[in-house]
């Protein structure tokens, strides 16, 4: 069995909370001088209200679903290797919703009336049901770690696992409809949004959590089992796959359809920045490569090679979301199909968006809440993820 390394390494962990808490504490003094000079120190404007900190936020929260996925393959399916990574893929989903959800208040303004959302449920908004989806969420995961901690708890984590599970789709649903019942923007509006947020969540969840565990591997001089690597780069990549195949059938739905041609052809040939980020960040960063790096053999067996597709995933997230989210919001709607609108309010018009620096702190002090949580919580709670490769073995669990 794997034990932890008896150096503590006192002064990394709290140099890294330190850094953690350095980051979410100028994040915050971000959002105040946003709060008090208004939105236009922001690179927003009347057509394009969600920026920067939106596109990390939507990240997170996606992710913190996704991240989720490791422990129900372990309790609700069953698959022993995963069933030791459950608690630190429970605290990830806690730490990074605690980050999206932060950001997401901070930068819609006026977040003194969040109470007001949560005692005035409105249940005709897709807003006014995540209102519920949120807080629940944190309460199922609590209860599940509870009964993966506590062993007299123990037998009920099958139940707790699979409660989990089905909230956690919900709420990725809930957060996809948000665009898929948009109507008022040209790239919106399209039933296969929930089922895209679906898958990926649970690529981009499985990216961050192998990057987590890597790292606290490397801190404690630990290796993890190549037959486990394998399994969770098999997993990894069939996930990115997945998410190119829905991406691919959301634009060919588009493209397929007269009304969203012009569009397209902004996002994917002649919107500037937009085609770079999708071509080059989301297709050749986020999912080319990572697929060379998991099923090209002379590629898959190089040290690091896990960790770098996972890195690049990542990146290619953080592409496609501001293509999705900026891109789609930039392009205007077409409210008379044929007819050219103008008027003094830009309607019709192709906006732009530059992001500002208090908008990257905010965004950025996100990952910093959920960076200092996660560190936290490993510390106190010791969630390193501990295999009985012999037990695992002789169950005949993994297989070289």
């Amino acid at each position: 069995m794997a034990t932890l390394n008896p150096r503590h390494e006192e002064g990394l962990f709290y140099a890294l909370a330190v850094l953690g808490g350095a980051v979410s504490a100028i994040g915050l003094a971000a959002a105040l001088y946003m709060e008090h000079s208004g939105h236009v120190v922001t690179g927003m404007n009347n057509q394009i209200v969600w920026g920067l900190p939106h596109v990390f936020a939507i990240f997170l929260i996606v992710a913190a679903s996704g991240v989720l996925n490791v422990a129900s393959i372990g309790s609700v399916f069953g698959k022993k290797p995963y069933k030791s990574r459950a608690p630190l893929s429970a605290l990830l989903c806690i730490a990074m919703l605690t980050g999206g959800l932060t950001v997401i208040m901070l930068d819609l303004g006026r977040a003194d009336r969040l109470m007001v959302a949560a005692t005035h449920f409105n249940p005709t908004s897709v807003f006014g049901w995540n209102v519920i989806l949120y807080p629940g969420m944190y309460a199922i995961v609590a209860v599940y770690l509870w009964t993966l901690m506590e062993r007299r708890m123990n037998p009920y984590s099958k139940v707790a696992g699979l409660a989990t599970f089905i909230w956690r789709i919900l709420l990725t649903t809930g957060t996809g409809s948000i665009f898929a019942f948009l109507v008022a923007r040209q790239a919106y509006g399209n039933a296969i949004l929930p089922a895209m947020f679906i898958i990926m969540s649970f690529a981009w969840g499985l990216a961050v959590f192998m990057i987590v565990q890597k790292t606290m591997f490397g801190w404690n001089d630990m290796t993890l089992h190549a037959a486990i690597r394998g399994r969770m780069k098999n997993l990894l990549g069939t996930f990115v796959a997945a998410v190119f195949y829905f991406v691919a059938t959301y634009h060919l739905t588009n493209i397929y359809f007269a009304k969203q041609t012009a569009f397209e052809e902004f996002i994917l040939l002649s919107g500037g920045i937009f085609p770079v980020l999708f071509w080059v960040g989301y297709v050749l960063v986020g999912t080319v490569l990572p697929l060379l790096l998991i099923y090209v053999p002379d590629l898959n067996r190089l040290r690091g090679s896990v960790f770098a597709a996972s890195t690049l995933v990542v990146i290619g997230a953080f592409c496609l979301l501001y293509v999705f989210i900026i891109g789609g919001q930039a392009f205007p709607l077409e409210i008379f199909p044929g007819y050219d609108v103008k008027s003094s309010f830009m309607d019709g018009a192709i906006d732009h968006y530059s992001p500002t620096l208090p908008e990257a702190l905010l965004a950025f002090g996100g990952l910093g809440i959920a960076f200092t949580l996660t560190t936290v919580g490993v510390r106190v709670l010791r969630f390193l993820p501990q295999d009985d490769i012999a037990e695992l073995e002789a169950a005949g669990s993994i297989v070289d």
